[in-house]
């Protein structure tokens, strides 16, 4: 039997995982793009968060007497990895980067929204709102992502159009 502890526990190693895989994920993005700034220093800046939120769920993990999956950490970081190769052979790689973030944010944002259910059911406030914090952060990158995606097509168009200009990053 699996109790509801258990399961939080777990999930919050999956979440562990997602947040190094994310983190990989938006360190290749922002090292390969050249063309667009703006989209650049959000990642940069969401960079930043995702560490924050890393430390935030180790705290709650080690709090419930548990610890980080090397497995799955390793796993996380080996998809990101892979997806980051994939876009560089992409002639719309930015474009599909930014698609590819949008879906991953709303992936993490369904996924805190789990935890929080579950620490409220076990009672750890603690976690709850550590997850809640984290939430927030994911729920403002995916509205940057929607609000800048015509923003970002509209450059790639331009820039794609242009024989002398370079799109793809």
């Amino acid at each position: 039997m699996t109790t509801p502890t258990d399961n939080l526990l777990d999930w919050l190693r999956d979440a562990h995982a997602m947040e190094q895989q994310a983190e990989s994920m938006l360190k290749a993005q922002a090292e390969r793009l050249e063309h667009y700034p703006t989209l650049k220093a959000r990642i940069v800046k969401h960079i930043e968060e995702t560490q924050g939120q890393q430390r935030l769920l180790v705290e709650c993990i080690e709090r419930l007497g548990g610890s980080t999956s090397t497995l799955k950490d390793l796993a996380g970081k080996l998809m990101a990895f892979g997806q980051a190769v994939g876009g560089m052979a992409m002639t719309d790689e930015v474009v599909k980067g930014a698609m590819a973030g949008y879906v991953f944010e709303n992936l993490e944002i369904a996924s805190y929204t789990v935890l929080i259910e579950a620490a409220e059911r076990v009672g750890d406030t603690a976690t709850a709102q550590a997850c809640r914090s984290i939430i927030q952060e994911e729920i403002a990158m995916a509205e940057w992502l929607k609000e800048h995606l015509p923003e970002v097509t509209r450059a790639f168009l331009e820039r794609s159009a242009d024989p002398d200009a370079e799109a793809k990053r």
